[in-house]
């Protein structure tokens, strides 16, 4: 356990504070057992707001692309429409997943290990609207502006994020105006937002305005305070790119309504669950039976798109009597494979700790 006071900040109380299950109210995960979906029904997908659902009226709604571009544009709804479409399975995954596992528990949305979902996203993509546009050569960054606005480390702004032109140029990379075959829910970012596959959540800005080229790095908060891995308040810390690799399990048996802990009839069972990673494709992914002092390999089958969850399956025979620790682990290609711990940084990001289920074995 890491402690808080050494290193300068105020300990977080014991309990969740009014003030995260107003976040906690506002915001909802992925309950596990959907993980049996390939694409995730919408009402069942993850959902973080940071700010306020704007009423946005399509009719007059336009998204501006100008800065440092030759060709300064501004698009209807009907106008992207008509644009080359593409529809493609893409897993999100919020950054702070997880951050309610660490301790001490940095305050926020208190995310266990739910906050992710594969949505099935139709749009138009970035690249080519982008050569429409015609960057400017000393363009280095494309920000991102939302019609969400609220305060955040004492700052009014709109929720505004930034991708470097190389990075916004890449396949996959979308502007999304669909949600599993139909228009996006006002929570999902109606009318437009961005997709950018294989990066956290808070990449794919809702609500999508402005796209703007400018010149130099882009600072604003949500870019240059938040999201980023640091250890000290003061610190410069690194900024959450890709996702780190995961696996989830779908919980076994029954639960009990409040703990969530699982009950299973002795005999053979099937675990399933998903897996993914931002840095390439999943290779493999293990299980244990034991609480990790011993892992089997599971059946890794392919995603449905190269920027969706992967499913795995693993046949346990529970033929014993008794408490089980259940845990699931992954290892993508580029070789990355799930910690047992947590690292803890101020912000609660990218815990990508493995998954443990506790399951009580029984007699019919």
């Amino acid at each position: 356990m890491r402690d808080a006071t050494r290193h300068g900040e105020q300990s977080p109380p014991a309990g969740i504070t009014p003030e995260e299950l107003q976040l906690a109210a506002r915001n909802h995960g992925m309950p596990l057992e959907a993980l049996r979906h390939d694409v995730t029904p919408v009402g069942l997908h993850y959902l973080l707001i940071h700010y306020d659902i704007p009423t946005v009226d399509a009719s007059t709604w336009r998204l501006a692309v100008d800065g440092l571009v030759r060709t300064p544009l501004s698009l209807s709804l009907e106008d992207l429409r008509a644009r080359p479409t593409i529809r493609v399975p893409v897993t999100f995954e919020c950054a702070g997943n997880g951050r309610a596992r660490l301790s001490p528990r940095p305050v926020s949305q208190p995310w266990l290990s739910e906050a992710v979902g594969t949505a099935e996203w139709t749009g138009t993509p970035l690249a080519p609207l982008l050569r429409d546009a015609g960057l400017a050569d000393d363009a280095v960054d494309l920000v991102f502006t939302g019609l969400d606005r609220g305060v955040e480390g004492g700052i009014e702004q709109d929720y505004e994020r930034s991708l470097a032109v190389t990075d916004a140029a890449r396949d996959g990379v979308l502007l999304a105006y669909g949600l599993n075959g139909q228009p996006l829910p006002p929570q999902h970012g109606f009318p437009l937002r961005l997709v950018v596959p294989g990066w956290y959540g808070m990449t794919n800005v809702k609500w999508l305005t402005r796209i703007t080229a400018v010149a130099a790095p882009f600072q604003g908060y949500q870019q240059a305070t938040s999201y980023r891995l640091r250890q000290e308040a003061d610190e410069a810390g690194t900024p959450l790119t890709l996702m780190e690799p995961r696996a989830l399990m779908i919980p076994p048996g029954v639960p009990d309504f409040l703990t969530r802990r699982r009950f299973v009839v002795a005999g053979r069972h099937t675990l399933t669950g998903r897996a993914w990673s931002g840095r390439g494709p999943i290779l493999r992914v293990e299980v244990s039976v034991d609480g990790g002092a011993s892992w089997s390999d599971t059946r890794v089958e392919d995603g449905p798109s190269p920027w969706a969850w992967s499913r795995w399956s693993f046949g346990w025979d529970a033929s014993a009597v008794g408490e089980f620790d259940l845990c699931c682990r992954a290892t993508d290609a580029a070789g990355r494979v799930q910690p047992d711990e947590p690292t803890w940084n101020l912000g609660g990001y990218a815990n990508n700790a493995i998954q443990r289920v506790q399951v009580t074995v029984r007699t019919a």
